[in-house]
């Protein structure tokens, strides 16, 4: 009996061990496959509107509302370099501006999106550690600028700069403070190294790390 149930019980073992390989092997496609397809999800939801616009040989196309809003997009880069185009955006801008509960949702939706955009090199000036939420502990942030008058806490000479703490895995979430000089640990990596370690916990860190 005894060579029996191990026999057996090497077999329960071999199909877990596996099972478990295939689960590693696969779990990341799966995932990946998921989150764009929900990403998929949400930009047909907010370009349902346009299934609303006929347009030849693309209306019978699946998803033509998604090859709509990105022939809009691709036009609208085109136009944006005319001067007609971009004083009429600045006047849309400066219309938003005058509405009272339209204006800081507008404003601060704008500046963040231009703060990840790859053509803004100012946002994130450098990579930096700070020790924060507590001594003792360091967190991964990203210096954005000298802390104005108004926002430092003393009116010394000492230096106080700007910082954002990005939280894993979604770093357009995160924690603003405001630190000294003397309190930050300035970093040689690259604002994209940074991001790659935040989203993925530490789990994925650059390859030319030692």
């Amino acid at each position: 009996m005894k060579p029996k149930k191990m026999h057996v019980k090497k077999t329960v073992s071999s199909i877990g061990s596996y099972f478990l390989n295939g689960l590693i092997a696969l779990a990341p496609l799966l995932i990946t496959f998921w989150f764009f397809s929900f990403l998929f999800d949400v930009v047909k939801a907010l370009l349902a509107p346009l299934k609303t616009i006929s347009v030849p040989l693309l209306g019978s196309l699946p998803h033509h509302e998604v090859i709509v809003g990105v022939i809009i997009i691709f036009l609208a880069g085109i136009f944006l370099k005319s001067l007609v185009v971009r004083s009429l955006m600045e006047l849309i801008d400066v219309l938003f501006y005058q509405v009272p509960l339209v204006r800081p949702v507008y404003n601060g939706i704008k500046q963040l999106i231009y703060a990840f955009s790859p053509s803004n090199k100012e946002s994130f000036q450098r990579v930096v550690l700070i020790e924060y939420p507590r001594k003792g502990l360091y967190s991964l942030g990203f210096q954005t600028h000298k802390a104005a008058e108004q926002l430092r806490p003393d009116t010394s000479n000492t230096q106080w700069y700007t910082i954002f703490i990005p939280v894993t895995p979604n770093p357009t979430h995160g924690f603003f403070i405001i630190v000294q000089e003397s309190e930050i640990v300035p970093l040689k990596i690259t604002t994209e190294d940074a991001m790659t370690i935040i989203i993925s916990g530490g789990i994925v860190q650059p390859k030319h790390f030692n």
